[in-house]
């Protein structure tokens, strides 16, 4: 029982102190990488509890996808956090303000929370032998949960067409696809039909033109 009370505090820790350096980090892209290490360790704490498929889960859906997308996006953005930084001061109160009414609610909802005794009875309810820990999971989640599942799937859906918009940018001097352009054009269009004298080439002037 030592051992593996050791790596549970191990885990334990290391998630906690990577979820506080997402926050405390500056630079936003240490926050992904201290994120992603955070789900490392996760994942090993759902392996010690026996739940291997939430531990595979984990490492690969969100370290290897939702993360990885949080840290492309924070990149591409190339956000100025200085420029951000500039009205902190002429916006502190309001945020002060805000965060005390959230810090009540908060207050308020763990003072009242009540834990209905037949909660600790299903936690700790042993699984059938002939029900794997997969199946066990997939029954919970598509019956009793189904709708906490499909909300989490819609923020996700909405997170990823966020991030899409954000990172959509038209520049004024790059070259497009016009379909309509291209399905419009004309052998007349499309070919110039130049006779060059022999031991002659196109001049210079010309050579724009042939360019477009």
């Amino acid at each position: 029982m030592i051992l593996p009370a050791l790596f549970f505090y191990l885990f334990a820790g290391i998630c906690v102190a990577s979820a506080v350096m997402v926050i405390v980090a500056r630079n936003p892209v240490h926050s992904v990488l201290f994120l992603i290490l955070a789900f490392v360790n996760a994942s090993g704490l759902f392996v010690l509890m026996g739940a291997e498929f939430l531990a595979m889960i984990l490492v690969v859906v969100y370290v290897g996808a939702v993360a990885v997308l949080f840290l492309f996006v924070i990149m591409m953005l190339d956000v100025d956090f200085a420029e951000l930084r500039e009205g902190f001061i002429e916006y502190l109160p309001i945020g002060i303000v805000i965060g005390g009414v959230f810090m009540v609610e908060l207050l308020l909802v763990a003072g009242g929370w009540v834990i209905n005794p037949g909660t600790t009875k299903a936690i700790t309810s042993a699984i059938p032998a002939n029900v794997s820990n997969t199946e066990a999971l997939g029954l919970v989640l598509y019956t009793k949960y189904i709708h906490y599942f499909q909300l989490a799937g819609m923020v996700l859906l909405v997170a990823m067409i966020g991030a899409i918009v954000l990172t959509l940018r038209h520049k004024a001097k790059v070259k497009r696809q016009d379909i309509d352009v291209q399905n419009a054009r004309t052998p007349e269009l499309a070919i110039v039909v130049r006779k060059v004298a022999v031991g002659q080439g196109l001049l210079d002037a010309d050579a724009a033109e042939w360019v477009q």
